[in-house]
């Protein structure tokens, strides 16, 4: 049975090969890929046509770093809600561990191991690609990924001890060095991040054990086959809340389609988008009052309101009761 991969796989593709001089539409064309794969992140493709596409594309390019190109923009709202998980996490460790456990609902094909050596760490990136299929560009967008999710826990100046790739050096490592540092290098038995052990006790300044709980479960669920629409503008409605862009439109942006067919669709299951966000934003309230020391403007900040007056009179609404008032005993 052949492994899928979400299609955010391929953020940046078009962009990219378009920049490379390549047409992007006939490329996915040639690899039996569908357009929509490029609109819809949550569209399960099959991992072998990815990679041959990426390897395709670099081929004529003429550029060994095309994958690399399309990762400098990467962000962990591309691994969906297992970015939203990681990103939440408390410790460097934590956010590993999730990785490691749920790397297969973002692709089927990839694994996660961390093994800890003295004071050293290895992360290890495997990627099967089946029938002797390069994967350079797949593992170089990977471990570009993997990069950032370490130096979200710590500071802008924090280097690795080492950046490992398996695969024969590039003609120039100038964009290897500008997004890794100096501490790239080709040829290794793995591919991978060598770091120190301190590092895995970093802790997360922008954790939220609450959401990290939340989306934990988020997760679990995307690994079973009975997703459903509603499942999906859930997701990103966790995703966006904090960011204060949680709109039908952005929603509507990030699954490839327009509000109409957003509403239409979460219609179909008997929900609208309104009840969803009302829904995510209730059981988010309980949690953080359950969980307790957050501060009621800190709570309205990551329910997605733009001032704590909007959240009250929200509130009221909802309970019949002032935020205040139901926050105590």
């Amino acid at each position: 049975m052949s492994t899928l991969v979400r299609s955010a796989a391929l953020t940046h593709f078009a962009e990219v090969a378009a920049a490379c001089g390549l047409a992007p539409m006939a490329l996915l064309a040639e690899v039996g890929l569908p357009a929509r794969c490029l609109d819809d992140p949550d569209l399960m493709v099959p991992t072998q046509r990815v990679g041959e596409l990426l390897e395709r594309a670099a081929q004529r390019a003429g550029e060994p770093a095309f994958g690399l190109r399309m990762a400098q923009s990467r962000r962990l709202s591309n691994l969906g809600p297992l970015g939203m998980l990681v990103r939440d996490e408390a410790t460097l460790r934590s956010a590993l561990e999730a990785l490691v456990r749920h790397i297969h609902v973002h692709n089927e094909a990839m694994s996660v191991t961390v093994q800890e050596h003295g004071g050293l760490v290895v992360i290890r990136v495997e990627l099967h690609a089946g029938r002797g299929q390069s994967v350079r560009q797949a593992v170089e967008i990977t471990v570009a990924v993997l990069y950032r999710v370490l130096r979200l826990f710590m500071s802008a100046a924090w280097q690795p001890r080492l950046v490992c790739f398996a695969h024969a050096a590039p003609r120039s490592l100038q964009l290897h060095r500008q997004v890794f540092g100096r501490a790239v290098e080709f040829g290794h038995e793995f591919n991978g991040i060598v770091c120190n052990a301190a590092d895995l006790d970093a802790p997360n300044p922008v954790a939220d054990a609450v959401m990290a709980r939340y989306t934990r479960r988020l997760v679990e669920q995307a690994q079973s086959a009975r997703t459903t629409r509603a499942d999906r503008v859930r997701e990103l409605v966790v995703l966006l809340l904090p960011r204060g862009h949680c709109r039908v439109d952005t929603v509507a942006l990030h699954l490839g389609t327009d509000r109409r067919t957003v509403a239409r669709r979460l219609a179909a299951e008997g929900t609208t988008f309104s009840a969803v966000v009302t829904q995510v934003r209730r059981e988010l309230l309980a949690r953080y009052r359950a969980d307790g020391g957050w501060p009621l403007t800190q709570v309205a900040l990551r329910l997605g309101f733009s001032a704590p007056s909007a959240f009250s009179r929200w509130h009221r609404q909802q309970f019949g009761a002032a935020a205040r008032d139901a926050g105590r005993g």
